[in-house]
């Protein structure tokens, strides 16, 4: 071969490796190793593999798209497919009949020419050039450099491998697998803290209850929800009308019996039947006496004031105006915002085993920063319903020394823990909740 021979070949195998580079797809970089290709290498035939997650031929010579379903192609996939578990890892290799399983060669010539070259093009595909020639080592070597630069540019269209895809290449090793089971074994027993999540609430600790006094309508209200207040301020009044009333009437019937008490006595000095009418006047005013001074001291009662210092809880005000209240029917609450403590409803289906002394943590919904710890106190034997229909169990926490105290009133979420369990039993532990209720064990 002369020397302008090999400049010439020198020239076509660089334009080849050009075009190849600037194929945007590889559908189209299969189009131009499989036809293209002939300006350096002749051949009759040429295929081109698909490697990656979905082996099949992308690519046949003379052909603008190939039918998968065609006898030729179902025949070649199983040909490829064949070379790819016997491990062909070089770059290339010459092929024939003799050198494939019986089932293969006996349909060689009906496909194919006598030689073939298989084309290595790294990872992700490979080419196959067949004529009716032996392959000479220069052309090998020639097509060797060729397929070289056909797998790099093949490599830049190939599908991006994920973690899912490593992993499972990974795990193909018996001693990675081994490796693999032994971690998960571990993680699953590594001991975990058992949590639920609660709806919570920070409510006042050991508050005062304020009741009307008496049975009547309720006709102001002195303070507003949440308001500090000192002790003997006023918080709210009920209606007077008929107390006032009953003790004007009474003042009244005790003049007119001490009118007539005053009389007794002055006939009593000179009969001695006003003796004995002294006697039942006297005990007649004290009877009113004592009536006046029980209005007197109910027409006070309906003016309610602070029993001590603290804040006052209670709903809105207008609420209350003009509603007819019940004798020790609860009307607010005077708290202490310095002594509050955590209420939380833990739903039925989260149950877990809790015990007095067991760590909770409020999350407040306003303050997403800020967490607050706390004990816990009781945990009620019987779930009630709640908020939503739902049935859940009340629980009390009091909040650790130490820290500043949420705000009365505060609403958020409380995680609530439980016992040390494995990992596996902490994941699963809702399915087979699940699955027990379902299949009733």
């Amino acid at each position: 071969m002369g020397h302008a021979d090999r400049s010439r070949e020198l020239a076509t195998l660089l334009q080849l490796l050009h075009r190849a580079r600037e194929a945007d797809s590889a559908a189209r970089l299969g189009f131009v190793m499989v036809n293209e290709t002939l300006q350096l290498l002749p051949y009759r035939q040429a295929a081109f593999w698909r490697g990656g997650l979905r082996h099949h031929v992308a690519a046949l010579s003379g052909l603008a798209e190939p039918d998968p379903t065609a006898p030729y192609l179902q025949w070649l996939s199983a040909l490829f497919r064949h070379l790819e578990r016997e491990g062909a890892i070089r770059s290339s290799q010459s092929l024939s009949a003799a050198v494939l399983p019986e089932a293969l060669a006996e349909e060689w010539a009906h496909w194919l020419p006598e030689h073939a070259l298989w084309l290595r093009l790294g990872e992700h595909g490979a080419l196959l050039l067949a004529r009716d020639l032996a392959w000479s080592e220069y052309e090998i070597r020639l097509a060797e450099e060729l397929s070289h630069g056909y797998g790099h540019a093949l490599r830049q269209h190939a599908p991006r491998r994920n973690v899912r895809a490593q992993a499972l290449d990974w795990l193909k090793s018996g001693r990675h697998r081994r490796r693999a089971l032994v971690a998960a074994l571990l993680i699953a027993c590594l001991p975990v803290r058992l949590s639920v999540l609660a709806r919570a609430e920070v409510v006042p600790s050991d508050p005062l209850l304020l009741r009307a006094p008496v049975a009547g309508v309720i006709e102001k209200v002195s303070v507003l929800p949440n308001q500090p207040v000192k002790r003997g301020a006023a918080l709210f009044d009920l209606d007077a009308t008929v107390l006032s009333s009953q003790l004007a009437l009474a003042r009244e019937e005790a003049r007119a019996a001490e009118e007539s008490f005053r009389a007794s006595a002055q006939l009593a000095l000179t009969d001695d039947k006003g003796k004995m009418a002294l006697a039942q006047d006297k005990a007649r005013l004290e009877e009113k006496d004592i009536n006046a001074d029980y209005a007197r001291r109910e027409l006070k009662r309906l003016h309610v004031t602070a029993p001590a210092d603290g804040v006052v809880v209670f709903s809105d005000r207008n609420d209350w105006l003009g509603k007819a209240v019940a004798q020790g029917e609860r009307v607010m609450t005077l708290a202490d915002p310095a002594r509050v403590e955590l209420t939380a409803w833990l739903p039925a289906a989260e149950a877990i085993d809790l015990s007095p002394g067991g760590q909770v943590t409020l999350y407040p919904n306003a303050s997403p920063f800020h967490s607050y710890d706390a004990a816990l106190l009781r945990i009620a034997y019987k779930a009630e319903v709640g908020e939503g229909n739902l049935l859940a169990y009340r629980l009390q926490a009091r909040f650790v020394d130490g820290q500043r105290l949420p705000l009365l009133g505060q609403m958020g979420t409380a995680r609530v823990y439980g016992d040390w369990v494995p990992l596996f039993y902490y994941a699963l532990r809702r399915p087979l909740t699940a699955a027990r209720q379902w299949l009733g064990w």
